[in-house]
């Protein structure tokens, strides 16, 4: 039954691409072709722009010359043709030990086309995680992936697709962006790419986490606006092609039967102690074990890949208040120590406050974020006491101020700032650095006054992060930046990233429902104490701490200390002053539980603390580079300067046969309207050619047509089965008898099409 749903699939494909070719060459003729779907690459890649506030100061209105959505880049081919998508299915497997994740993900491309296929996709990964392996699979061949400086990776890959032999290769765009390009997938062919990481757990106050972002939303693209108010094509992707992506049309995905990028998701739980109030807030989950041992499954078995996966969970009891735990690697011992500081009640009334909130209205928070940061925007003023000062500030492609400056909290002001967050409507780009420039003013540093806190409420779907550490590192004065990521696929690198910038914190609010609950308990953390001043000193071995500059920790935050040293041992201390009154903890380093997982995670910190160099200009981008690329060297590590590669070095295409390149297609994010951002868009009739490989790029309709989810499953099982040992010759026998006696299950039948 299966077999005969994938046999007609795929002669419904062949009728598509056969009838698209008539329509496309009819069209091509008569000079008239006007794509369905708005071409990625605009103002906002993916977001629309819309009518400037009439209140307050706006800034002139920039857009780019074409708007985002769904493309195709074809390699080596001029002419116009619809193809049929590869399919992409993902499984995710983790394994929580401790205070850290080990994260495996497969991803299955299915070539349902007659054609030689080329495809890439765009997918998020934990920001703070550590990519260190690939794996390919070919039929019951496995490839060991190398890593190599990025420029050479690239080169080795594209000399492979060349010369007609199979290869994988994967790019960092930004630490949470990654794109993977298998090359020379066969007609019917399935080719899968496995990738694994180590990631940290987020611990608060008692809570545990760990987030996998499932989803990489629409990014806007800010450049130099032309005399017209234009921001031209060139200036503005510049830089940013990395991160582009099309965008599947939500009819076109539902259509698909539910296979248009699915996801299955299991996670083994040991967290060292007895866990509960095990939940996952956006997603069904089934629990099994009990004790310290749980597996979480997805309880739908695959979802659509459309939103952020979370899974949280507590200690029954007390938390531990200290984590320590050790490796060894290439000749040096590595530490990571988790300390928590004591929880302190404010002695008095807390001091008047300055507090700025700034909330994104851009057309990325259309739909259910706009509800969600209005309504934390609303509760937030709430909390405001009449000592307290205030202002807000919004922002799409224009800036608004409310007032001139920060006012007093009285009842008016906060009241007439209520109107205000009520007739918020999301329209626009995401022109984010005005902003962060305005809320910064009046924050310079050495100037006295009240605590100052921005607080930040938006999706942070825009490519210049890089901007936005800047301005931070360079006008940050007194304040303490928050970040509230808003929605289903927030951008987690810019949150982190500016918050520990600013000294601050950031969270998550993932729909309207949490919007109240999850201020609550931000607000009240930034009321209580702060641990400030944060020192470490080491005795009895000389430890290369990493980060440097420890932050301040706001009430339930852990301080997390990573080492490197020649020899560990001695003890570690550290010092700090909370509510006015010193406070200390000494641990001995001997005490340090194994661990697989310390040394990458050092490496990964290490590496943003080079990129944070960079920001603040105290490295050149040079020697950010050289650091970045030798150390993702010598711990293969994917950086923005190092990739990895596989390649098979048996030709597999037939000498003379094209080759097609194809970007898969992602998701809208969740609650993200997709009329609203690309709807005004489809009908401009001015459009300008893309920048990158202008003759490649062109309009896909997703196929009407689904694989089942089954594939990815099943596949990736046998993958984490053969998992690194797999790769010695014994095992690939193995490998090859397990996959042709799976073959014989019939919801694998397709295996053998």
């Amino acid at each position: 039954m299966r077999r005969n749903a994938i046999t007609l699939d795929r002669n419904a494909l062949l009728v598509m691409a056969i009838v698209s070719l008539a329509a496309l060459a009819v069209l091509a003729g008569s000079g008239v072709l006007s794509p369905a779907i708005a071409t990625p690459g605009a103002a906002p890649v993916g977001l629309a722009t819309g009518a400037s506030p009439t209140e307050g100061r706006a800034l002139p209105r920039t857009r780019l010359a074409e708007a985002g959505g769904l493309m195709l880049r074809r390699a080596g081919d001029e002419t116009a043709l619809a193809v049929p998508a590869v399919r992409l299915g993902t499984d995710i497997r983790a394994s929580i030990t401790g205070q850290s994740a080990r994260v495996t993900v497969t991803q299955a491309f299915r070539n349902t086309s007659e054609e030689w296929m080329e495809a890439t996709y765009l997918y998020p990964l934990p920001d703070d995680g550590a990519v260190d392996t690939l794996r390919m699979v070919v039929g019951d061949r496995i490839f060991e992936g190398k890593i190599k400086p990025r420029e050479v990776a690239r080169e080795i890959y594209e000399q492979a697709r060349a010369n007609g032999r199979k290869a994988g290769l994967v790019e960092q765009s930004r630490p949470n962006m990654f794109r993977n390009s298998v090359a020379n997938v066969g007609p019917g062919e399935t080719v899968l790419v496995q990738i694994e990481l180590q990631a940290p757990v987020r611990q608060v106050a008692g809570d545990y986490a760990l987030r996998l972002p499932l989803v990489v939303a629409p990014r806007y693209v800010a450049g130099s606006s032309e005399a017209n108010g234009a921001i031209s094509r060139t200036a503005a992707l510049a830089g940013a092609s990395d991160i582009l992506a099309p965008t599947a049309e939500p009819g076109k995905a539902a259509r698909a039967g539910g296979g248009h990028n699915p996801v299955s998701i299991t996670i083994d739980l040991q967290p060292g102690f007895a866990a509960e109030a095990i939940s996952s807030p956006y997603h069904a989950i089934a629990i099994t074990g009990d004790g310290a041992r749980r597996t979480v499954e997805l309880a739908e078995g695959a979802v659509p890949a459309n939103r952020d996966f979370e899974l949280r969970w507590r200690a029954a009891g007390d938390a531990p208040a200290l984590g320590l735990f050790r490796q060894s690697h290439e000749g040096r011992d590595y530490v990571m120590a988790t300390i928590a500081p004591p929880a302190a009640e404010r002695i008095g009334q807390a001091p008047a406050r300055e507090m700025i909130f700034v909330i994104d209205n851009s057309g990325s928070m259309a739909g259910e974020s706009m509800v969600a940061a209005r309504r934390s925007l609303l509760y937030a003023l709430e909390t405001l006491r009449p000592q307290d000062r205030f202002n807000i500030i919004r922002f799409d492609d224009t800036m608004t101020e409310l007032f001139p400056g920060p006012i007093a909290a009285s009842a008016d002001n906060v009241a007439a700032a209520k109107g205000f967050a009520h007739r918020l409507e999301a329209e626009g780009g995401t022109e984010m650095l005005p902003a962060l420039y305005a809320a910064l003013r009046g924050g310079t540093a050495g100037r006295e006054g009240p605590v100052r806190q921005v607080i930040f409420l938006t999706d942070g779907a825009l490519s210049n992060e890089a901007d936005m550490m800047h301005a931070i590192e360079q006008e940050g004065g007194r304040s303490r930046v928050f970040m509230v990521g808003i929605g289903s696929a927030p951008n987690s690198y810019l949150m982190r990233r500016m918050a520990e910038a600013g000294r601050g914190t950031f969270t998550h609010i993932g729909m309207g429902e949490e919007a109240e609950r999850t201020m609550q308990r931000l607000l009240d953390r930034l009321a209580r104490p702060v641990a400030t001043g944060l020192t470490a000193r080491v005795t009895g071995s000389d430890l290369d701490l990493a980060p440097r500059q420890l932050p301040d920790l706001y009430a339930g935050e852990p301080l997390v200390l990573l080492g490197r040293t020649r020899a560990l041992g001695g003890s570690l201390t550290v010092t700090g002053m909370i509510e006015g009154r010193r406070w200390s903890r000494t641990i001995d380093l001997a005490e340090a539980a194994s661990s697989d997982a310390v040394a990458r995670l050092w490496a990964r910190r290490r590496i943003a603390e080079v990129e944070a160099g960079r920001w603040s200009g105290e490295l050149s981008h040079d020697a950010a580079d050289a650091a970045i690329e030798e150390l993702g060297m010598a711990f293969h590590l994917v950086t923005s300067r190092t990739s990895l590669v596989a390649v098979d070095d048996t030709p597999a295409r037939p000498e003379g046969a094209r080759l097609t390149r194809e970007e898969l297609p992602l998701l809208l994010p969740a609650g993200w309207d997709f009329d609203h951002l690309f709807g005004a868009q489809s009908t401009r009739a001015d459009r300008s050619p893309p920048l990158e490989s202008q003759k490649e790029r062109q309009q896909l309709q997703l196929p009407d047509t689904s694989t089942g989810y089954v594939l990815t499953l099943w596949l990736g099982v046998l993958l984490l089965m053969a998992g690194g040992a797999g790769l010695a010759l014994g095992r690939v026998g193995w490998w090859r008898e397990r996959l042709t006696a799976l073959r014989t299950v019939p919801s694998l039948q397709w295996m053998a099409a």
